[in-house]
């Protein structure tokens, strides 16, 4: 997969301490953390949960990077999230 371009203004209020976990979620493949993860399967319960104070208030911001950014077939439910990382080794990552 192509490294994504993302301009600093595409992320956001999302904090920079989690971009690398997007990005190697969506780039790599690699599982991120609970949080991401809840939000990626569209678990706002769970994400809510699992979220710090900061990322609590923060969870459209999260929603709406994947909505515009992310390619659809690896967000949005559990069976996208876990289809999306049993590609890892398609993919070359």
């Amino acid at each position: 997969m192509n490294d994504l371009y993302i301009s600093s203004e595409d992320w956001g209020r999302i904090p920079e301490r989690m971009r690398d976990g997007i990005l190697n979620y969506i780039e790599r493949r690699w599982p991120p953390g609970g949080f991401l993860q809840a939000v990626i399967c569209n678990d706002l319960r769970e994400a809510a949960g699992r979220a710090d104070d900061e990322n609590q208030l923060l969870l459209f911001e999260y929603v709406k990077f994947f909505y515009n950014h992310a390619p659809h077939e690896c967000w949005g439910s559990p069976e996208k999230f876990q289809a999306w990382l049993a590609k890892n080794g398609e993919c070359g990552g």
